[in-house]
C-alpha cells in the first residue's frame, strides 16, 4: 500500500479513495497497483458487493502522473505492469463499480468512468481527455466505449479536440447519472451502493453481465491502445509535449527538420 489510496469496507461496500492532494490525486504506478489489488480482493470477497471510487480535497484525479510519462518519453522510465494491469482489469471487474466525482477528472480519470456502472458528480466537476495534445492516444478502452456511449461526434470532440466537459454536459452525453451537491455526493453514491449490496448477488451479477455484454471487443481494443500508447510515449511529439508542459510554454510540433 502506498498511503495514496485509502481503502475501507462497510455494509458490503468497498470505498477506494484517492488521497494524493499535493499532486491533484495524479495516479502513480504504485497507486494503480493498490487499486487493482483492491478490486481483485473485493471481487473475491463475498462480504463485498460493490466497489466505490472517489477522490479527495476537491479533486477526483488529474490522471496519470506526468512525471511518469516524461520519464518514459525520455527513455528513463517505464509506466510498467501496474498501468497495463489496470486498463485490462477495468472491463473484467465482476462487481458493480460506482464513481463519485468532485473537481477535475482528467485522462484516465474520465476514461475509467465509461467502465463504471453508476457515476455521480458535483456541479463543479469537469471532464477532459487531453491525450492528443500530449502526443498520445486514447486508453482504457475509451476509443470504443466513448463513441458507443456519447456518439462519435462528441467522443471525437473530447478525444481529438480535447474539449473539457462540464458536469451538465457529461449528464447529457450519458456518462454521468446525476449531478448532486458536494455535501451530498458521497452519501448519494453510498446509498446507491448499499441498495445494490442488498440485492440478490447472483441475480445482480447475471444482470450486470447481460447488460455489459461480451468484454472481448473492449479487451481487443485495449490491446491496440496499449501498443499505440507505448509507441506514442517514445515519440518526439510526446517528448516535446511533456517538456513544454513542464517548461510552461506552448509545444512546437512543427519544428523545422
Amino acid at each position: 500500500m502506498t498511503g495514496d489510496v485509502e481503502i475501507s469496507v462497510a455494509e458490503g461496500v468497498q470505498v477506494l479513495r484517492l488521497t494524493r492532494p499535493t499532486k491533484k490525486n495524479a495516479l502513480t504506478s504504485a497507486m494503480y497497483g493498490d487499486l487493482c489489488d483492491a478490486f481483485d480482493r473485493g471481487d473475491n470477497d463475498p462480504a463485498i458487493a460493490v466497489h466505490l471510487i472517489t477522490g479527495s480535497a476537491g479533486v477526483f484525479t488529474a490522471g496519470n502522473d506526468l512525471g511518469d510519462f516524461l520519464a518514459t518519453a525520455q527513455g528513463t522510465g517505464d509506466l510498467g505492469a501496474n498501468v497495463r494491469r489496470f486498463v485490462y482489469l477495468l472491463p473484467m471487474i465482476r462487481k458493480p463499480l460506482i464513481a463519485a466525482v468532485d473537481g477535475v477528472a482528467i485522462g484516465v480519470g474520465t476514461t475509467m468512468l465509461f467502465q463504471c456502472d453508476l457515476v455521480y458528480a458535483t456541479p463543479s466537476s469537469t471532464f477532459a481527455t487531453p491525450f492528443l495534445s500530449l502526443g498520445l492516444v486514447p486508453e482504457a478502452g475509451s476509443s470504443v466505449l466513448m463513441p458507443r456511449r456519447m456518439g462519435y461526434a462528441r467522443a471525437f470532440e473530447m478525444l481529438a479536440l480535447g474539449e473539457t466537459y462540464s458536469a451538465e454536459q457529461a449528464v447529457h452525453a450519458g456518462f454521468v447519472n446525476k449531478i448532486v451537491s458536494f455535501d451530498r455526493l458521497e452519501e448519494t453514491a453510498l446509498t446507491a451502493a448499499r441498495r445494490l449490496a442488498s440485492m440478490p448477488p447472483e441475480a445482480l451479477a447475471v444482470t450486470r453481465s447481460l447488460m455489459r455484454g461480451n468484454t472481448a471487443e473492449i479487451l481487443q481494443q485495449t490491446d491496440k491502445e496499449v501498443v499505440a500508447f507505448r509507441e506514442r510515449l517514445s515519440s518526439p511529439e510526446a517528448l516535446e509535449a511533456f517538456t513544454a508542459f513542464l517548461e510552461k510554454r506552448s509545444p512546437n510540433f512543427r519544428k523545422p527538420v
